[in-house]
C-alpha cells in the first residue's frame, strides 16, 4: 500500500492464525471439517477474541488475523485458544491451530490493517508448532512476567520477505520441551497405501542467489524419478515446495501432507562441481533411514539422482519392476549446458507470475536447450507448455499459439516416448484442440509411466467431466488432492464442475465456495457457482455473487465462459445455462 501524508499508523499487538492441515482435512471430509470449522469458531475463538478485546480484521476460511491494543490481551488470549483446544482433543475435536503474535507498527486503511507489524505476525504462525504458539522477542520481552507462563527461546531465524532475522520464542500446552514432544497422531493410512514420501526442497548453498533454480531443479529431478515408482506414494512438487525457506519441522510435514518419510538435503554448485548431501528421515520419530554425500562432475548429475533414488527405495523396501528400474536409469540428456537451460525455463514455469517478459524468457532457455540437444524432449514439452500458455493468455495475439504448442508437443513425444511430461502436454494441448479421446489416453499413458505424476491426475479429472462423466473426475480428483494437496484450490474447482454437472447443486455450492476461499480473486469459480445457486433457488445469494463477479471482471459472460469449455455433451453445457437462467441473471 502506497505512503501519503494521510496514511495512519499506530503500534498494536497482531495475532495470526490457522489450521493445521485444513487443505488435507477438507479432502478426507468437507461436510465434517467445515462443521468442525464453524462449531471451533462459534465456540472458542470469537469468545476468545472478545474477551480480551480483541478485533478480527480478517476471517478467510482457516486463516484469521486479529488486533489487540494490549499485547498482554493478545498473548491471553492465544493461550486460553489453544488450552480449550488442548482440553477439547479427547473429545474428538479435529481443530488444531498454530498462532503467531508480533507487536509492531501497523498502517490501518479502513477496516484493513497492513506493514510490517502484519507481515512478521504471518511468519511466526508458520514458524509455531501445532497447537502451540510462537512470540517475537518483542513480545516475549513486553509481557516479561506478567504471566504465569514461560516461553522457550528458539533463537534467530531468517524468514520470508523479512530483511532482518526475528528472535522467536514458543509455547505449547505439552510444556516447554517442544522438540521432543510427539504430535497429535495422524488418521490411519489406507491398508493398501504404499510407502509414503515428500521431498523437501533442497538448500541452496553456493552462496549464490542466481544458483536457486539449479537446487530446486535437482529437487524436481528427484521428485520426477519417485513419482515413477508404483510402491511409492509421492507427494508432488506443489506441495513439497510449499515449504521452501521455512525449516519446518519433519512432523508438521508429516501432518499436514500425510507423508511418512522426508527426504531433506542441500546442494553446492562451483564451477564443474557440485556438492549434493541428502538424508532420509522417519516423519513420525525423526530417525534417520538413510544419509550420503555426493562429490561430482556436474557431468555425473542424473547419476547421482538416479543412487539416491535407488537408495530410497531400499531404505523403504520398496520393489522396483525391470520397467521402472530402466525408466529410471534413462537420461534425459547427456548435455549439461542444455539440461542448465531447461532448469532455467522450468524454474520460470514454477513461479506465481505469468506475463509476456516471463513467456519469451522462458522460451528463449527451452529453445535453446533443444537447439544444444536436438533430442531433449523435455525442452519441446517446455516450448509447448508455454505456446498453451499464450494460447490462454493473449500474450503475444499469435492466433497459432495451440496449433504451436500441438507440434512442439508432437515433438516431444517422438523424442522422448517413456517421458511422462511429453504425454501430459500432449494430453493438455489434446483438451483445448477438443479431441478427449486422444487427452485422456495421452493421460493414462503419462500415468502408466508415472503412477504419481499429480499434474496427469489433475487433467484426468477436466477430462473425465468435459466427457461427461463426473463419477471418474470426482475419483481421480480425489487422487489428486491426495498427491498435491496444496494445489486444492484448481482442484476445486473442477470438482464443483463436475458436481454442476451430476446434478449435485449442494456439494457443487460448497466446493466453488472453497475454491473461492483458496483464490479469492476468481471470477470463473464464482460463475459456476452463481449456476448451482439458482438450480438451487436462492436466487438473491446467486445475484450478490453474481455482483462479485462482475465487480473482478466486469466484461464476464457465462456466454463466452461456456463457449470455451470443450464439452463432449452439449447437454452438460446447457444445465450450466440453465442455472445462469433460474438466477436471472445477464449474460
Amino acid at each position: 500500500m502506497p505512503e501519503n501524508e494521510q496514511t495512519n499508523r499506530r503500534l498494536a499487538a497482531v495475532l495470526a492464525a490457522d489450521v493445521v492441515g485444513y487443505s488435507r482435512m477438507m479432502s478426507v471430509d468437507e461436510v465434517s471439517t467445515l462443521a468442525a470449522l464453524k462449531r471451533h469458531r462459534e465456540t472458542v475463538f470469537d469468545p476468545a477474541v472478545a474477551q480480551h478485546n480483541g478485533r478480527i480484521v480478517k476471517l478467510i476460511g482457516d486463516g484469521t488475523l486479529v488486533e489487540f491494543a494490549s499485547v498482554v490481551d493478545a498473548v491471553k488470549c492465544a493461550l486460553a485458544i489453544q488450552r480449550e483446544l488442548k482440553a477439547a482433543q479427547p473429545n474428538g475435536d479435529s481443530i488444531v491451530l498454530r498462532i503467531g503474535i508480533n507487536l509492531g507498527d501497523i498502517i490501518i486503511d479502513g477496516e484493513h490493517i497492513y506493514g510490517d507489524g502484519v507481515n512478521v505476525a504471518a511468519r511466526l504462525e508458520s514458524l509455531a508448532d501445532p497447537g502451540g504458539i510462537c512470540v517475537s522477542g518483542v513480545v516475549n520481552e513486553s509481557v516479561g512476567n506478567r504471566l504465569a507462563v514461560s516461553f522457550a527461546d528458539c533463537g534467530e531465524v531468517a524468514v520470508k520477505n523479512i530483511d532482518r532475522p526475528i528472535r522467536i520464542w514458543k509455547w505449547h500446552p505439552d510444556g516447554e520441551a517442544l522438540p521432543g514432544r510427539p504430535l497429535p497422531p495422524l488418521p490411519q493410512a489406507s491398508q493398501s497405501e504404499p510407502p509414503s514420501i515428500a521431498v523437501l526442497p533442497f538448500n541452496n548453498m553456493s552462496g549464490d542467489p542466481e544458483q536457486e533454480y539449479f537446487s530446486d531443479g535437482i529437487t524436481e529431478d528427484i521428485i520426477t524419478d519417485l513419482s515413477k515408482i508404483a510402491g511409492l506414494l509421492v507427494i508432488a512438487r506443489n506441495s513439497s515446495f510449499a515449504y521452501k525457506g521455512k525449516n519446518p519441522d519433519i512432523r508438521i510435514v508429516w501432518r499436514d501432507l500425510g507423508a511418512r518419510s522426508v527426504l531433506e538435503g542441500s546442494i553446492r554448485r562451483a564451477g564443474n562441481r557440485v556438492r549434493i548431501t541428502a538424508q532420509l528421515i522417519n516423519a513420525a520419530n525423526g530417525a534417520h533411514l538413510w544419509a550420503e554425500r555426493y562429490d561430482r562432475d556436474l557431468t555425473d548429475i542424473f547419476a547421482v539422482q538416479d543412487d539416491v533414488t535407488r537408495c530410497i527405495v531400499d531404505a523403504l523396501k520398496v520393489k522396483l519392476t525391470r520397467a521402472e528400474a530402466a525408466n529410471i536409469a534413462e537420461t534425459p540428456t547427456n548435455n549439461v549446458a542444455a539440461h542448465d537451460f531447461f532448469l532455467r525455463g522450468r524454474e520460470l514455469i514454477r513461479g506465481t507470475k505469468f506475463n509476456r517478459e516471463i513467456f519469451e524468457q522462458a522460451v528463449t532457455f527451452f529453445t535453446r536447450a533443444s537447439e544444444l540437444d536436438p533430442n531433449y524432449a523435455e525442452a519441446y514439452a517446455g516450448l509447448a507448455m508455454m505456446h498453451n500458455l499464450d494460447f490462454h493468455n493473449k500474450w503475444t495475439g499469435a492466433t497459432d499459439a495451440l496449433d504451436v504448442a500441438a507440434r512442439f508437443a508432437g515433438i516431444a513425444i517422438e523424442k522422448g516416448p517413456s517421458d511422462p511430461f511429453a504425454h501430459w502436454i500432449v494430453a493438455v494441448v489434446a483438451v483445448w484442440k477438443k479431441d478427449l479421446d486422444r487427452a485422456k489416453r495421452e493421460c493414462e499413458t503419462a500415468l502408466a509411466l508415472s503412477p504419481n505424476y499429480a499434474p496427469a491426475y489433475g487433467s484426468l479429472c477436466f477430462i473425465e467431466m468435459y466427457k461427461g462423466n463426473p463419477e471418474a473426475a470426482l475419483a481421480a480428483i480425489d487422487r489428486a488432492l491426495r498427491l498435491d494437496p496444496a494445489f486444492a484450490h484448481q482442484y476445486r474447482h473442477v470438482q464443483g464442475s463436475a458436481y454442476l454437472i451430476a446434478g449435485k447443486y449442494e456439494a457443487a455450492v460448497a466446493s466453488f465456495r472453497e475454491r473461492i476461499r483458496l483464490m479469492p480473486g476468481t471470477d470463473l469459480s464464482r460463475g459456476l457457482l452463481v449456476s448451482a445457486l439458482g438450480h438451487l433457488g436462492e436466487i438473491g445469494e446467486a445475484r450478490r455473487v453474481w455482483a462479485e463477479l462482475k465487480a473482478l471482471n466486469s466484461k464476464y459472460t457465462y456466454a463466452s465462459h461456456l463457449a470455451r469449455l470443450p464439452f463432449a455433451n452439449p447437454a452438460d453445457a446447457e444445465r450450466i445455462k440453465e442455472g445462469f437462467e433460474k438466477a436471472g441473471v445477464a449474460g
